[in-house]
């Protein structure tokens, strides 16, 4: 009996069990699909790294000996649906049984098991052999409980892939004495710091945006195809994590918060599209970054340390638990009744406000912006500005490389929109000015005033910090973690709060222009 089985773009795991012996009973299918391209409007160097890692890793088995049917854009044989690919390359090829990796979106899993269902006995759904937890141990965990509380799944996690642990009088003991070490990862860089130089590789990838153009395919962003710089192999992964170790580690836990106009890298890995494609494993990581500091612990300290594999180890497989925990209703979420729609300039970046023109164009430009720019720059913005969290998702969704709907809608509608109402975070990540000034240079350049808060030229930043909490108050007064925001409302003289709503609801009604 010959069997076919599916490798979706995000399932390039050499590694895979599947691929561990070469047999002529087993066609592997991959297709480009417009199925894919078409569902939310993608950064085209998104598409281009999904197409060219998808192209590398079947050529890769191909010349190890297996057989396999790659289905590009442009095949007139593609139908560009998952389905009729599957049945039409299933009956080319006289097989009669059919495999599937899990997948990590909702609506392949989805998809896939009513296509399995129809076949019966002769399919079958395999892990995807990446994750370091199955997608319902999160649920497990935390089961009867209305919040999820990271910190204990991470402890859990440490302990049980022994990962930063030392072994004390106690058992065993996380390293440095601490579990977390947040509070040292919040330093902006000091004036004249000049960070390393990111690593960039050099692809040609102009054939393959042409024939893109030449399909019709809509994509945001911009890209220099004849020099895309993204790794795309398990080679270039693995040179990039490498970099990464050696010439970042030493200072990302102390800037991995901080922002500034002219580096667009910082100490960032950068690795997150070849983990989230799957060329390389989350343990993989860990374990490099870890073996690293126990062999020279003066290469990097704790702090860096930590606060890296915290990101890994701790928040994706947190994050990858919410999502199968609490989807599909996740996606409906929106615990502020938020109705705004997202203003056009996201698309463009050409707006006067200097963080975020800065944020989303080095979005656009690269596909890429690290956390603190989604969260605390763009999400802070749209969650003050009162945006739809459908629309909030949709451009997180297209305009990261690394953007699968299991890891950025629980970081968008979770953590930055606080759609879910407190299921991923314990309070809404709302700022001012602020914080801006505090974490960046953007202020000294702005067009708004970041100390003004009522005048015309005032930062909108700063009135839609209090109509956000003033608005949402019965939603959120009783939240301990932002107590102070309401006390500090409350002793304002009656002129001030007048002034400062006043100046939000003008902001408000004219987003389109900012």
């Amino acid at each position: 009996m010959k069997t076919l089985r599916l490798i979706l773009g995000d399932q390039l795991n050499a590694a895979h069990p599947w691929f561990e012996t070469v047999t002529d009973d087993v066609v592997y299918l991959m297709a480009e699909m417009r199925q894919e391209t078409d569902y939310a409007p993608h950064h085209i160097q998104k598409v281009l790294a999904f197409f060219a890692a998808m192209r590398s890793f079947a050529e890769e088995r191909k010349g190890e000996g297996h057989r396999f049917v790659y289905l590009a854009l442009d095949d007139a044989e593609n139908t560009q649906g998952l389905e009729a690919n599957i049945r039409k390359v299933m009956a080319e090829n006289d097989c009669q049984r059919f495999e599937y990796q899990l997948p990590d979106e909702f609506r392949l899993d989805d998809q896939l098991r009513l296509i399995a269902e129809e076949f019966g006995e002769n399919a079958s759904a395999v892990d995807t052999h990446h994750f370091l937890t199955a997608r319902g141990d999160l649920a497990e965990q935390f089961k009867g409980k209305k919040t999820y509380l990271m910190e204990s799944f991470y402890r859990k996690m440490r302990k049980a892939h022994h990962v930063l642990m030392e072994d004390g009088l106690q058992g065993a003991e996380p390293a440095g004495g601490k579990w977390n070490y947040d509070a040292s990862n919040r330093k902006k860089l000091p004036k004249g710091h000049r960070p390393v130089e990111p690593l960039e590789f050099d692809r040609d990838l102009t054939e393959l945006e042409e024939m893109l153009h030449a399909c019709g395919v809509k994509t945001i962003g911009k890209v220099d195809a004849a020099h895309f710089l993204w790794p795309v192999t398990r080679a270039e992964g693995l040179e990039m994590l490498d970099y990464f170790v050696e010439s970042c580690l030493p200072r990302f836990g102390d800037f991995q918060d901080a922002m500034h106009p002219e580096f667009w890298s910082m100490y960032h890995a950068r690795i997150s599209f070849c983990m989230n494609a799957k060329l390389i494993s989350p343990m993989e990581v860990i374990r490099a970054v870890e073996g690293r500091w126990r062999e020279d612990p003066d290469h990097a300290d704790i702090t860096q340390v930590e606060g890296f594999i915290r990101q890994v180890l701790g928040w994706r497989e947190y994050m990858r638990g919410i999502y199968w925990a609490h989807m599909p209703e996740y996606a409906t979420l929106n615990f502020f009744e938020a109705e705004n729609p997202l203003p056009s300039w996201f698309w463009t970046g050409k707006t006067k406000m200097a963080c975020m023109r800065h944020a989303i164009g080095q979005s656009l430009r690269y596909g890429y912006a690290h956390h603190i720019q989604r969260l605390m720059v763009t999400g802070n913005f749209a969650l003050l500005a009162g945006i739809h969290p459908d629309e909030v998702d949709q451009w997180y969704l297209g305009i990261y490389l690394d953007a699968i709907e299991w890891v950025e809608i629980t970081n968008t509608r979770g953590m930055s929109q606080f759609a879910d109402g407190g299921i991923v975070g314990t309070k809404p990540y709302a700022a001012s000015a602020n914080y801006m000034k505090k974490m960046g240079p953007y202020c000294s350049t702005c067009k708004y005033d970041s100390t003004d808060k009522t005048g015309e030229n005032a930062c909108p930043l700063n009135s839609l910090y209090w109509h956000f909490h003033v608005r949402n108050r019965p939603k959120l007064e009783r939240n301990p973690r932002i107590g102070m925001a309401y006390r500090t409302w409350d002793k304002m003289a009656p002129e001030k709060q007048d002034a400062l709503l006043t100046r939000g609801d003008a902001v408000l009604a004219n987003l389109e222009n900012l």
